[in-house]
């Protein structure tokens, strides 16, 4: 999917979602909470790094919770590129769920009802108790990329972003210029890879997806 009216920097940008985490796997709202992979996150993760070994990489930030820290320096072992320092940035550190984070997602599912269920987890502007709304998210994930990443990407260097299912959301979103109603839509699958070439304003020009088979 390319745009060719568009100029396309030079730098590509590699987003991928961590793994499976041990909440994840439990069905519980994780948030902020810095649990570990799981056997199988592990063992995903570096399937992850395998299907992206023939692309260059300068530089590679992640959040400052371990889940996405261990998927980067797993998919960079199994990339052969060890000698990369894993950036930990704040601003990319999953929403906050407030109240809600530790508690079983399908149980609350039950409680509040299927539509504000849905609005809570992908809504942009929907709050939970004490936590983050995406739109807050978004406040702190885009100022980040333009201002620390869209540089790199001028500059010919490759950058690869592992983080978690809202950040990458926010993300996308300005990326691809989803309205706030659109990204409600948006999921982001484990092993879900997504390499894209952008414009001067670090939105999408050309994207290609890969998936663990």
């Amino acid at each position: 999917m390319t745009n060719l009216s568009m100029p396309i920097l030079p730098g590509k940008l590699i987003i991928a979602r961590h793994h499976e985490s041990e909440w994840n796997k439990l069905g519980l709202w994780t948030g902020m909470s810095n649990v570990c992979l799981t056997p199988l996150g592990r063992d995903q993760a570096k399937k992850m790094g395998e299907g992206i070994r023939d692309l260059p990489v300068d530089r590679v930030v992640t959040s400052e919770l371990r889940r996405a820290i261990k998927t980067a320096e797993i998919m960079l072992s199994a990339m052969g590129r060890e000698d990369l320092t894993v950036e930990q940035i704040p601003a990319l550190n999953e929403r906050d769920y407030g109240d809600y984070t530790g508690k079983n997602k399908w149980q609350m599912k039950e409680i509040l009802g299927d539509e504000k269920f849905h609005n809570i987890r992908r809504g942009w502007d929907c709050p939970v108790p004490n936590g983050e709304t995406l739109k807050m998210v978004y406040e702190r994930v885009i100022p980040f990329y333009i201002n620390q990443i869209v540089p790199d990407l001028v500059a010919e260097r490759h950058v690869m972003l592992v983080g978690h299912t809202n950040t990458l959301r926010a993300l996308i979103k300005y990326l691809e210029k989803i309205s706030d109603d659109g990204i409600k839509e948006v999921e982001i699958a484990f092993g879900l890879i997504i390499i894209y070439q952008v414009d001067d304003v670090g939105q999408m020009v050309d994207k290609e997806i890969r998936e663990l088979e």
